[in-house]
């Protein structure tokens, strides 16, 4: 059930140039979030558009999310200070399922697409993650997910730090000698259609959350349409409501 409230902001940190780590207080936001689901926030006053940003953590009265700034709103976000307060909406959206049945899970991330990956690999405690970034100086929460995660593998874009080149390269590696009955993935849209791809070809089921640009958040417009492999007036599904978590079979994936 999606709420609203003024959530008083109680630790902030700047983790890496522009990326903000953000907790707020919420008994209720906390206590009924799931892996994968994501804050409606309203960022402030000169915006009028709330922002929908992932849930990193949630639990004992506190939620987690970070955010890199790339605009108006979320540069307007960054400016809150420890004491303010946040207007925000959620748990929104349909998050991961965790099956019981997986044994071999895989997790892969890219970019700010690794912070929505955390609360899932703390439930799933024994997954192999995967962590791509654009260089070293982007690299983010890698002890937090060492300390949750069976295997981390680190790889950046240019090679300055640990694997180089694109991370859904050092997975399809990785796969090639390692069993995987479930694949779970947040990033930019060219790892994600990589990722559906190797996914599909050797037959392991995936679940892929969509970064979209959103307006309602609650399905009430459609900003956020996705084409899906459905015909007819389900060949598009919201991304707020019907995802943004999807499995890879569902949806066609359009840069």
């Amino acid at each position: 059930m999606k709420k609203v409230e003024n959530c008083r902001l109680i630790r902030k940190k700047e983790i890496a140039d522009g990326i903000f780590d953000f907790v707020i207080e919420s008994e209720d936001i906390a206590g009924e979030t799931q892996c994968g689901q994501f804050l409606h926030i309203n960022c402030g006053e000169s915006t009028f558009l709330r922002r929908p940003i992932s849930i990193c953590d949630a639990g004992n009265g506190e939620v987690r999310f970070i955010f890199e700034v790339k605009g108006k709103g979320t540069e307007e976000l960054a400016k809150k200070e420890v004491g303010d307060y946040i207007d925000v909406m959620g748990p929104l959206g349909h998050g991961f399922e965790i099956k019981s049945g997986v044994k071999n899970p895989v997790i892969i991330g890219g970019g700010i697409g690794v912070f929505p990956l955390y609360k899932l690999a703390r439930e799933l405690k024994t997954a192999d993650v995967f962590l791509g970034f654009r260089s070293k100086d982007r690299v983010v929460m890698e002890e937090e997910f060492e300390r949750t995660a069976k295997t981390v593998i680190v790889g950046t874009d240019d090679g300055s730090y640990g694997y180089n080149g694109y991370i859904a390269s050092a997975m399809e590696q990785y796969l090639s000698f390692h069993d995987c009955d479930m694949i779970y993935s947040c990033g930019p849209m060219p790892m994600l259609k990589a990722v559906k791809k190797i996914a599909e070809d050797r037959g392991i089921r995936c679940q892929i959350s969509l970064e979209q640009r959103m307006g309602c958040g609650i399905g009430a417009c459609l900003v956020c349409s996705c084409e899906t492999n459905k015909e007819g007036s389900d060949k598009y599904a919201k991304v707020c409501t019907n995802g943004p978590v999807f499995y890879s079979e569902e949806v066609t994936l359009n840069d």
